[in-house]
């Protein structure tokens, strides 16, 4: 991991800096940037514009660690709110949601958290949603995938993310596979121990272009979610080379994060999806984005320090 991404990381952890970033005028247009609004109609104005468009959603209530069963009652009644406006979109079939775990209670009682989660996946299925189950730090990662193995029995729409840059996640893509569960790659955005993550950007990288092609071969649907030209170039040569159909699998993206990468991918006939976060919880994910792009930073602080 970079100095810059460890510095963004470590100090968005400060309180006088949250206050800061929440406060200060200047980062008002970078949230808005990465962030579709503050409640579930403002997402779903966004998710219906880039749907209409032939783009895929998966919209995303901000939060996590939840630390009261109140608050996780809160979260899991939230994904029903969009479960159902979703279901009444005329773009319902473009549409999914990423949830959390730990939003669903998982710090609080494990199988208490399950119940919620399947509680979720009955109401997603009955209108034939599909629903991801985000991946979170490195102390969560065993756990969910044990969960999606628990729950997939009963639910098949639902899958989850791997990272790239944990040293485990080969295994776990062989998991995921024989499961039959769909899998979003990723690189990883949280701050983790050389022990349980590859620290090196190259090495991150190989394993990330390798998960992406097991899963091509033998996988269910999987996303690629990359806004790196070099790995979407090798996973188009490779795809033609297999003759994997674009039907097979799909790209992904952030919202506010290349868009013209997104279009122009959508307009040579790949499916593409854009992971669209709402919500008034947005510091964590907001300061994790904000480290995959250390630019944006110094800019910002460059402004704070302008007379």
């Amino acid at each position: 991991m970079s100095l810059a991404r460890t510095f963004i990381i470590k100090s968005a952890a400060l309180k006088p800096v949250e206050s800061l970033v929440r406060n200060s005028f200047l980062f008002r247009p970078l949230v808005r940037r990465f962030i579709a609004g503050d409640t579930l109609a403002e997402a779903m104005a966004v998710a219906e514009d880039l749907a209409s468009k032939g783009l895929g959603v998966s919209l995303d209530y901000l939060g996590e660690n939840t630390r009261t069963r109140g608050e996780a009652e809160h979260a899991c009644a939230m994904y029903i709110q969009i479960i159902d406006a979703i279901a009444k979109s005329p773009h319902r079939d473009l549409i999914n949601i990423s949830i959390k775990l730990t939003q669903c209670g998982l710090d609080i009682d494990a199988a208490w958290s399950e119940q919620n989660y399947r509680a979720v996946l009955a109401n997603a299925a009955s209108h034939g949603i599909f629903v991801r189950v985000d991946m979170e730090s490195s102390e969560y990662t065993e756990r969910t995938v044990t969960m999606i193995e628990h729950v997939f029995q009963d639910f098949k729409n639902t899958g989850t993310v791997l990272q790239s840059y944990l040293r485990r996640s080969m295994d776990d893509i062989a998991r995921m596979i024989k499961l039959g569960a769909r899998v979003r790659v990723v690189k990883g955005a949280y701050l983790e121990p050389e022990q349980v993550a590859f620290p090196a950007k190259p090495t991150v990288d190989e394993t990330y272009i390798a998960m992406s092609k097991e899963l091509l071969l033998k996988g269910n649907y999987p996303a690629i979610a990359t806004h790196d030209e070099r790995i979407i170039a090798e996973v188009k040569k490779f795809t033609a080379e297999n003759e994997i159909g674009p039907e097979r699998f799909e790209f992904q993206m952030l919202y506010g994060i290349r868009r013209d990468l997104q279009t122009g991918l959508r307009a040579e006939g790949y499916n593409v999806r854009v992971y669209v976060p709402y919500g008034d919880s947005w510091y964590p994910y907001f300061t994790r984005r904000l480290a995959e792009r250390p630019a944006n930073g110094i800019f910002i602080l460059k402004s704070l320090f302008k007379r």
